[in-house]
């Protein structure tokens, strides 16, 4: 049953623009699927569905390796501005608390942004660790991620 539900997600999120796990739920249980909203959040999880932001400014859940993600500093400002919610640090590692659901989307275009010390990001439902190298660029990174969130 989870194997063939999670077949059917992929088929939503490909044919229709799903921004929400609520509406995700509403579309499985049209489809005859009788779902939880932890439910649909253990499938996106598993399916590591992240948002992507479309060319129109609607985001949508999608597959990570969807090629129609579009990665600038415009797209990444209002993701910050919308989805983070803090940005800590320690040492070398950087982490960003956003809205649950919305981590993989601000890491994948931190990620896409190339950003020279960012050595790679993880991220979770509502956290992002990003690793700097070396230490000494976490402050002017800080700043910059700041800066976009205003």
């Amino acid at each position: 049953m989870k194997a063939l539900r999670q077949r059917k997600i992929k088929e939503i999120i490909k044919n229709k623009n799903i921004s929400t796990q609520e509406e995700l739920a509403q579309a499985l249980q049209k489809a005859g699927f009788n779902v939880t909203q932890a439910t649909v959040s253990r499938d996106i999880k598993e399916l590591r569905l992240i948002k992507i932001a479309r060319k129109d400014n609607l985001y949508v859940y999608g597959l990570p390796e969807e090629q129609e993600i579009i990665h600038n500093e415009e797209r990444l400002r209002l993701m910050m501005q919308e989805f983070v919610l803090n940005i800590d640090y320690s040492e070398n590692i950087v982490v960003m608390k956003t809205y649950p659901g919305n981590a993989h989307g601000v890491a994948s275009l931190i990620d896409g942004s190339k950003w020279q010390g960012v050595i790679g990001t993880l991220a979770g439902d509502d956290t992002i660790l990003l690793v700097i190298k070396p230490k000494e660029k976490v402050g002017a990174l800080i700043n910059k991620l700041e800066s976009l969130m205003k």
